[in-house]
Formats: structure tokens, sequence, C-alpha cells
């Protein structure tokens, strides 16, 4: 059975300090009381990572370390203000637990972990303690000695002062004051700014430079004003969120899921808005790779956001007419399946097909796929007669042709919208799915304003305009979401055999909600069009 890492919040102060510079009276520095002992050991670390530091550039280490009362695989990942380290014990030191390399996966993909640096510290450990002679922080004078281990690497020797608070304190108003203050008192006593923010950033050195750079920052040959830029870089923004929630998801970290799945999701409506611009059949694959991620993720996202809802609406009864049963299966019913379909997402992110999505993701970024006449062919020989600005403007052109064939489809669905939502000889469902292509279309043309305004288009206004117009449908999407969800609950207990009112008492409040939402559609689409003319 798989071990589970144990969890640490790391929030630390780290300061570059001369060999000859004392120690000072930790004990007066502010937030301490008193000294709870101190330690001297020897470290050994060994860090990990592929041949073009994957992980290094996301700011993740990955350590085999010996020595000290944590002997073992440690990996810190950036967490807010801190770091999130996740240990294992040194079952076999030549092997990286499957449990620690799961939290990079979309990062390393099959890459293999090599040796990247040692880096070897004679720490003496010093425990701090508060007023109420509770653990507080822990102070380490560090003198170490690295070697990189890339090529044109070499050994360096520094000294460092760490203070790294207690998890009892990290993360908290009192930690951060302790923070704050050591870092005064600790340069007034000789200490100084490290330029370096970790020992491993320090022992790689300029060595650094050396190691290829991965597939997706590779990317060469394309003029910069080009429409084809423009998206690209578009494209490598999504591209980057959705490995940085990767972990996040795994971690079940709060609305993880959901900025996961609007990374995937917005990707492939810029695939499909701008086509003419990057072309070829990979894309197709790719759109539809993307679409089945994020039809995987949905399924959580539902669940999670009608669970908030459905708790929301318990909180807010003052019918008194929900029995104990219905809430009982209200309350927890949707959490089961939430925790289902999060289960399903990890086994996703775990399997051959994530990453072989991810892989021709990045591929797409360094070899766009750009169409005849955009950036090679036509486009070369125009660079011959038209100067950067005539370019830059040519590019604002193709750029707005996208945007508007965006808005027109928003247009479009918005009239069947005026046509039947009001049509009471329509069902319900069929009147509501208009509402739901609408919210789609407008999703797909703010995301299409982030890649013209790449191209120099002035989109601020639209995209708040679409923005404010998503919110009004999403708010009315979630309400038929939640209703759906509660007209299957009432049918499993009708089927064991409890009384159902209840569950129509829920319903009736989530009609009234989806209609106090619709009813700031008119002004929203309004405010859309006219965002429009203003980028016309």
């Amino acid at each position: 059975m798989a071990n589970a890492p144990e969890k640490h919040l790391e929030v630390e102060l780290k300061l570059a300090v001369d060999e000859q510079t004392s120690v000072p009276d930790l004990a007066q520095l502010p937030g301490v009381a008193s000294m709870l002992g101190t330690e001297q050991h020897n470290l050994s670390a060994i860090y990990y990572d592929t041949k073009d530091l994957r992980l290094t550039r996301q700011k993740i280490t990955l350590r085999r370390r010996t020595g000290g009362s944590d002997d073992g695989w440690h990996m810190k990942i950036p967490a807010g203000d801190g770091r999130r380290e996740l240990r294992l014990p040194l079952e076999d030191p030549a092997q990286v637990p499957s449990e620690l390399l799961e939290q990079v996966r979309a990062i390393v993909r099959n890459e293999p972990l090599e040796p990247i640096a040692q880096v070897d510290n004679r720490r003496v450990e010093s425990k701090l303690a508060g007023e109420n002679g509770e653990p507080v922080a822990e102070f380490c004078d560090d003198h170490v000695t690295a070697w990189s281990l890339l090529p044109g690497g070499q050994r360096t020797s520094w000294r460092e002062w760490e203070l790294e608070l207690d998890e009892a304190v990290a993360g908290t108003e009192e930690g951060a004051s302790i923070i704050r203050q050591a870092t005064s008192f600790l340069i007034a006593s000789g200490a100084r700014k490290s330029s370096s923010p970790s020992k491993l950033s320090t022992a790689l050195g300029d060595s650094i430079h050396t190691a290829p750079k991965p597939p997706h920052l590779q990317s060469e040959g394309i003029d910069e004003d080009s429409p084809a830029a423009a998206v690209v870089e578009a494209l490598r923004v999504q591209r980057d969120q959705i490995v940085e929630w990767d972990p996040r998801v795994r971690a079940d970290e709060f609305d993880s899921v959901h900025q996961l799945r609007v990374a995937t999701r917005e990707m492939r409506s810029l695939l499909e808005t701008f086509e003419g611009i990057l072309e070829g059949d990979e894309l197709q694959h790719l759109e539809a790779e993307l679409k089945e991620t994020a039809a995987v993720l949905g399924v959580a996202r539902d669940a999670e956001v009608v669970e908030e809802r459905f708790l929301e609406l318990l909180d807010t009864d003052e019918s008194g007419l929900i029995d104990d049963s219905a809430r009982n299966h209200i309350e927890n019913d949707m959490r089961a399946d939430y925790e289902a379909a999060h289960a399903e997402i990890v086994e996703m992110l775990n399997s051959e097909r994530f990453l072989t999505m991810l892989d021709a993701i990045d591929e797409l970024l360094a070899n766009p796929p750009v169409a005849l006449g955009e950036d090679s062919g036509e486009g070369s020989e125009r660079e011959g007669t038209e100067g950067p600005k005539e370019l830059k403007k040519e590019s604002r052109g193709i750029m707005l042709d996208h945007l508007e064939k965006a808005f027109k489809k928003v247009i479009k669905r918005d009239k069947l919208v005026d046509e039947y939502y009001h049509d009471t000889d329509l069902p319900l469902t069929d009147r509501e799915e208009y509402v739901h292509d609408v919210r789609k279309a407008v999703k797909k043309l703010r995301y299409a304003t982030s890649a013209a305004q790449q191209a120099g288009v002035k989109t601020g206004r639209l995209a708040k305009a679409a923005k404010a117009m998503q919110s009004v449908l999403g708010d009315f999407q979630d309400a038929v979401t939640s209703r759906d969800r509660i007209l299957r609950l009432a049918g499993t207990a009708r089927e064991r055999g409890e009384d159902t009112f209840a569950y129509g008492v829920l319903y009736q409040r989530e009609l009234d909600r989806g209609n106090k939402a619709f009813a700031g559609y008119d002004e929203a689409m309004r405010e859309l069009k006219k965002a429009f003319k203003k980028v016309k």
C-alpha cells in the first residue's frame, strides 16, 4: 500500500552572513522568550531534476537527505507565502518514491530524474520558544559546501542563517510578525538579504545556463508582432496554469478543480476561436483531448458547486419544512459524489493519455503550426515591403476579424434566447439550454479577448463586459444544475419510500434564484454589445 507523504507548511527567512559574524543572543529576537536547546547536525542532500531542469524552473525542489532529525525524501512546492513540504522515509535511496513523483507528474511527465547537485551542511540548530514556553521557530546557522553536477558546475561554499517558523504559527499573523521583526533584528546583527532564493540555486550558480530548455520554452521563428505570436502566448499562459494547478488538484486545495477546468477550457476555446491562424489535424485532436479533460473535471466541479449551494440553502432555510432525513442526504450525498469524482480526476492526471496531451501542448508551443501566409511563405515576402507598424496594424485587423466571429456567435444565440426563452409552450429544460448556449459563446469571446489584446487590440472594456455577462449566466446555470440534482435526490428518496416534500421546497427556491439571476441578462447583454462597438 502506498505511503502518504507527511505534509508540512514551511515559512522561513533566509539571510546571507559572513563567516566571522557572531550569532546574536537569540532570546532577544522579538516574539522569542527563551531557547529550548541547541543541536549540531551534519546534513548531506542530493537534489534531483530532469536534464532540462523542469522542477527547478517551477521553483520546486526534490532531494534525498541524510543526517538530522528528518532523514528521507523531501519535496518542496510553492504555496502562498511559504512552501508545502512533503516527506517520505528513506526506504530506497536509489528510487524516487512514486508518491512524490505523482505530485509533479504534469511537470516531469516520463522524463527520468537524475542528480543535479549535492549540498552538504554543518548546521547549528536552535529551537526558540514564545512567552508560553511553546516552540515558535527554529534558528539555523548553516555552513554550506555544495557541488553542481551540471556541465561546468563547480564547488561553492557559503554561510547563511535561516529562521523557520514552527507549524503552530506558520501562516498566522503571529508568524508573519515574527518574520518581519526577525528580519530587522538579524540584519542589524550583521546578516544581509540573500541574492539566492534557495541553497540549490546557489549550488547550481551559472551552470544552470548549460541545461537545455524544456520544449514549451523553445518556441522560435515567429514574428513577435504577428497574430500567431499573440495566440501562442495566450496558449502558453493556459499551459502554465494547467501544470501549476495539477498538484493542487491532487492535494484537493480549495477551488483547484475549478481553476484547472477553466485553464483547459480556455485553451480549447482559443484553439477553436483562432482556427486559421494556427491550423493542422493535430489541433483538432488536441481540442478533443482538452474537451475530455474538462468533462472529467466538470463532474467534480458540478458536485462541488451543488454541495456549496445545498449547504447554503439549508443554512438560510426559514420554513422549518426540511425533515431530518432529507437534510442528512442533502448534506452528505454531494460530498460523497465529489470525493468519487475527485478520485476519477487523480486517476486521469496519472494516465498516459493526459501526459501525452501535455506533451502535445508543449510541442505546439515549441513548433506552432502556423497557417501559410501568417509568419512564413507569404508573410516573409511581406516583410520586405512593409514596416513593423504596417505589420502590427495588419495583425490587429486579423485578430479583430476573429474577435468579430466570436461576437457574432454570441449575437446569434442571443436571438434564440429572445425568441424562445419566454415561450412557455416549450419545456423549461429546452428554454434553459438556449441560455446555456449563450453562456458558452460568451465564455469563448472572453477568452479570445486575451489573445487579441496581445496583438494590440484594446479589449479591456469588452473583457469586463464579457466577465459580467458570464457572472449572470453562471449564477443562472448553477441554479439549473442544482435543480437537476435536487430532482435526482427526490427520485432516490421516493424509491426509499421517504417524504419528498422538502426537495420540492428547495427546488422552488433554486427556481426563484435562477429567475433572479436571469433578470440581469438583458442589461448585461446591452453592455456587451456597447463594449464590442468600442473595440471596433
